[in-house]
């Protein structure tokens, strides 16, 4: 897409519809002309406020976007489809949708979701440990270090997603995990500032953003078995 609205405002594809609505009015007393700002920055809030301050406008262009990131990969899929076979029958379409599906869910979700509980799970005891004393140097640093395999992990599960056109039939399923993998990386990026200033807000909301996303997990599991298909 050539215009990517939460880039404008600055905020996640997870942001809620609060953390929307007070980035759009902050930038806006910014830059607003009356006080020496760019009217073209003002319309691109506007067009960007206009899409994501409304549900349905939101949602629509979420999964505009989420299908975007697969649109090169597809592409290249359906020419070599193409190169392969001239004409398939029902059946013989059937097969291959089914098994691109498989595919997917083996090499792409499976090692994401393993990945995702690397990153997920271990955060309540790691945070109990730091409870202990927050500025204990040694404590502190174990904490960050597990941020930094975290991130790690992330950077990998980022490639994994990428290495796959989702199928057609997982395309919600692939935009629900899409929106899980951002939550993870705001909370780890909250987590970060807090260690860098122990701003006790900067903890909170990344406890609550990964407690969030643990949720979105554990549904994207339940989803996953709907689909009837062997790992």
């Amino acid at each position: 897409m050539s215009i990517d609205h939460y880039q404008t405002l600055g905020i996640s594809p997870s942001a809620s519809s609060a953390e929307i609505k007070a980035a759009y009015r902050n930038l806006v007393k910014q830059h607003h002309p009356d006080t020496g700002g760019d009217q073209q920055i003002i319309l691109k809030l506007n067009a960007a406020w206009e899409v994501l301050g409304d549900q349905e406008n939101r949602l629509a262009y979420d999964k505009q976007a989420f299908t975007s990131l697969n649109q090169e990969a597809q592409e290249r899929e359906i020419r070599n489809a193409r190169a392969s076979t001239a004409a398939q029958n029902v059946q013989g379409q059937s097969a291959a949708a089914k098994d691109a599906l498989s595919k997917w869910l083996n090499e792409v979700y499976t090692p994401i979701d393993r990945l995702l509980g690397q990153v997920i799970n271990p955060f309540s005891s790691k945070l109990r440990d730091l409870a202990a004393d927050p500025y204990d140097d040694a404590l502190m640093q174990e904490f960050c270090r597990y941020l930094e395999q975290s991130q790690k992990k992330l950077e990998k599960v980022e490639q994994i997603f990428q290495s796959r056109p989702t199928p057609i039939p997982a395309q919600s399923f692939g935009l629900s995990l899409y929106h899980c993998l951002s939550q993870v990386q705001d909370a780890l990026n909250e987590l970060e500032r807090y260690t860098m200033g122990y701003v006790d807000s900067y903890l909170h909301d990344g406890h609550e953003m990964l407690r969030e996303a643990k949720k979105r997990r554990s549904g994207l599991q339940t989803e996953r078995r709907r689909f009837n298909i062997n790992s």
